[in-house]
């Protein structure tokens, strides 16, 4: 049972006939034909009779139409609800963020979204995730914030949306101490023979120092691995080791001097993902609008 068997039931009782049902509804007097077949094959009661050269309904087809009636009157409150919901400006917006982007982005944005009764109230949660298991976050928050290196796969196409909010160079950072801070930029030659500090397997900086290994042909001597920006710059600062920093979503890093390194690709891609069906909330919309505001004032 249908709801658009269950329309065509309650024309033919107000239209009283096919071709006037058919002419309403804007389809052929043999789809309303079929239609009504298919509705009656899952009643017993006959559901219509001829009468003359027309069709009207039985009074079990009656009862049916009138109940059809308060099921479509509900359907229509729905789809009202649900426009509503999605139109109003100042509803729930859940986002998740990696750490750096979170440190960097979170404090801005509730700033750039503003407070009062026609703001969106923003719900947070950090998430610091490998690359890989980004999208699936998207089951569960409206917006997601993620990271992925310029060069590598891209995220699925299949049921998200991407919203690109910034391309982050990811720099050497030193102790300002170090001799190869006095260098305005560095090559790979140049780095690979210290001592490292850097993230776990499936994170930018890994990825980078992987990079840098992979086009001198030499191992990196990691030392340490450590995902968070701060701490892993703390200890860049006493020069027991150099590492990598995003240059835009590591505050709290002023300690450690940065340098571009020349000759590899070391940009991550900051997206945004989210179904697509969030996106059609005006709520949704809005924040990821502030977002971009926010991560272009941090780039520049």
């Amino acid at each position: 049972m249908q709801l658009q068997q269950l329309q065509i039931l309650r024309e033919l009782g107000a239209l009283g006939s096919v071709t006037a049902v058919a002419d309403a509804l804007r389809v052929t007097p043999s789809a309303v034909s079929q239609q009504l077949a298919a509705l009656q094959r899952g009643v017993r009661a006959p559901l219509t009779r001829k009468q003359g050269r027309t069709l009207v309904l039985t009074p079990a087809g009656e009862a049916l139409a009138e109940a059809g009636a308060a099921a479509l009157d509900a359907m229509a409150a729905a789809r009202s609800a649900v426009d509503e919901f999605e139109a109003a400006e100042n509803g729930i917006v859940t986002i998740s963020g990696f750490l750096s982007a979170a440190q960097a982005l979170f404090g801005p944005l509730i700033r750039e979204v503003g407070s009062g009764p026609g703001a969106p109230a923003i719900r947070f949660t950090d998430e610091d995730v490998a690359q890989s298991d980004f999208p699936a976050l998207t089951a569960r928050y409206d917006l997601v914030l993620a990271h992925r290196m310029e060069h590598s796969a891209p995220w699925p196409k299949t049921g998200i949306r991407v919203l690109t909010l910034a391309t982050e160079p990811l720099d050497v950072a030193l102790a300002p101490e170090h001799p190869l801070a006095q260098r305005a930029s560095l090559r790979p030659a140049d780095v690979v023979g210290e001592r490292w500090v850097t993230s776990r397997a499936g994170y930018s900086p890994d990825d980078v120092l992987r990079t840098i290994s992979a086009v001198t042909n030499r191992p990196a001597e990691i030392v340490h691995r450590i995902n968070d920006y701060g701490v892993a710059a703390s200890v860049i600062a006493t020069g027991d080791a150099i590492g990598v920093l995003p240059r835009y979503t590591a505050p709290g890093t002023g300690a450690v001097v940065r340098r571009p390194l020349q000759y590899v690709s070391t940009n991550r891609m900051i997206d945004v993902l989210a179904r697509p069906e969030n996106l059609r909330r005006r709520s949704v919309r809005l924040v990821a609008d502030a977002l971009s505001r926010v991560m272009a004032q941090l780039a520049r």
